[in-house]
């Protein structure tokens, strides 16, 4: 039987001894050290792994809370692990909030679950081998991409495993939302911490063949290629906006250009008054659509749009609970794919509410962008921003997945594998956050089912990539 080592963060006195007094009830834990420095340091890994005997497992608690484990459920951890030659473990947990047990479960860990917030939950269970491999080939000496960097090495040669199971509960409030966590990643005051994010996730790209290096130069399109009947066509999908749906239109069709455009509104079946909404409005430039299928997904939506023979020689995003920020955005997009030869253009928003004041956490401007590395890093973040531009035929070519949630993302890593991606830093669109979004306060499930699906997506296009430098080099 293996023995296991504790590293446990330094809490108050009283549950110190708790935690020490719950762990040593169990005849496989060696010894409990208690650490006053973040287990994300580079240092603190090293100095974990000269201490550890490779026989052996490593309990890392990522989190400054109380754990309490479920009856048996200590042991059972440790048999998994033993049993299955695992390299990472982890489970399911309770979060207890002033005595309610809040379930908190974790996805399955994929070739794809590459996000550096992949939450694993405040405990991880480690081969004490895998991990002394993994630290003694670290080159960076990180202040906070450490566990990151850890796992991601350890995956290349183990697996990580996630028990379907609640094992554990740990003592602690939640601090902010689960939708304010979804913009950690863009939040000016964490760039110091994703810059290590980056170098660290670029390094294991690197090692297992999946890094593109920068184009050589832009890819030329012709752009000139297929006759359209318009330069220019606005895409909102739509189902049940009554609220929304004319001030998206109205900011659609008040863009000032130098060329023609038009604007493509898919309805998808609504049934709550938006229909008669999208009918009230009078102008030639409108293209309201009601599709023949009833099985559609946001993605599905956009493929109708695309294939449409109305579409114009571009295909501009603009969602039915938002607007453009300036009657020059439009002009300004296609300005931009045209004089840098791109396929694909994202641009900046701004977050609001339903009265247009802004919202935390402000400018979703994407500045972990860069032309020397963002294809490779928009791998590892949730998402690329808005709004978004393409060049209808290759987006015609590629086709949405028709789904309602990262149908988008699928679409940007596939261009960005290929073609050239224009930035524009400048806010173009304004984000309206109220009651009626779609991913407004979502659930723990919501989000789990979310980003399993884009792990899914990552997996395909990890796989992709390391296909295309082989095909590259052979």
């Amino acid at each position: 039987m293996k023995k296991v080592n504790c590293y446990i963060p330094f809490l108050p006195p009283a549950e110190n001894d708790a935690v020490i007094k719950a762990l040593k009830q169990s005849p496989r834990v060696d010894k409990i050290r208690m650490i006053g420095v973040p287990l994300h340091r580079t240092s603190t890994l090293k100095d974990i792994a000269i201490s550890e005997d490779r026989n052996s497992y490593t309990l890392l608690c990522t989190g400054y809370s109380h754990i309490s484990w479920q009856a048996d459920a200590f042991e059972r951890v440790f048999d998994i692990a033993e049993e299955n030659n695992i390299g990472i473990l982890y489970a399911d947990h309770y979060r207890n909030d002033n005595g309610t047990l809040i379930p908190c479960p974790s996805n399955d860990y994929q070739q794809g679950s590459v996000r550096d917030d992949f939450d694993f939950g405040p405990i991880l269970i480690v081969d004490s081998s895998r991990l002394i491999d993994a630290v003694n080939t670290m080159e960076s000496n990180f202040l906070y991409a450490a566990l990151y960097d850890l796992r991601l090495r350890i995956s290349e040669n183990a697996s990580i495993y996630h028990i379907n199971e609640f094992l554990y509960s740990e003592d602690k409030e939640e601090l902010y939302s689960p939708e304010e966590k979804m913009f950690d990643y863009v939040n000016p005051r964490n760039r110091s911490v994703q810059v290590e994010m980056e170098t660290a996730f670029t390094s294991y790209l690197k090692r297992i063949k999946a890094w593109l290096a920068p184009y050589p130069e832009p890819e030329t399109i012709d752009y000139n290629k297929n006759d359209f009947p318009v330069e220019a066509s606005i895409v909102i999908p739509v189902r049940n906006r009554a609220k929304t749906i004319v001030d998206a239109i109205h900011s659609a069709l008040s863009q000032e250009t130098n060329f023609s455009y038009n604007v493509i509104v898919v309805d998808n079946h609504s049934d709550d008054g938006t229909t008669d909404e999208i009918n009230n409005v009078n102008d030639e430039r409108l293209i309201h659509l009601i599709p023949e299928q009833n099985n559609l997904g946001i993605g599905g939506c956009w493929n109708i749009a695309i294939n449409h023979s109305l579409c114009g020689r571009y295909t501009v995003q603009l969602d039915s609970d938002d607007l453009y920020s300036s009657p020059t955005s439009l002009q300004r997009i296609i300005d931009t794919l045209h004089s840098e030869h791109s396929a694909m253009l994202v641009g900046t928003y701004q977050m609001v509410n339903f009265e247009l004041k802004n919202l935390p956490p402000g400018i979703i401007d994407h500045r972990e962008w860069t032309e020397a590395n963002g294809r490779n890093n928009a791998l590892r973040v949730n998402g690329f921003g808005a709004p978004r531009a393409f060049f209808t035929p290759i987006i015609r070519a590629i086709g949405f997945p028709n789904v309602s949630y990262g149908e988008d993302y699928a679409v940007c890593l596939n261009i960005s594998r290929r073609w050239k991606v224009s930035r524009i830093y400048d806010v173009l669109y304004l984000c309206r956050r109220w009651e009626g979004n779609s991913d407004a306060s979502p659930s723990i499930e919501v989000l789990n089912k979310n980003n399993n699906y884009k792990d899914s997506l990552r997996s395909l296009e990890i796989s992709a990539r390391i296909q295309l430098n082989q095909n590259v080099h052979d």
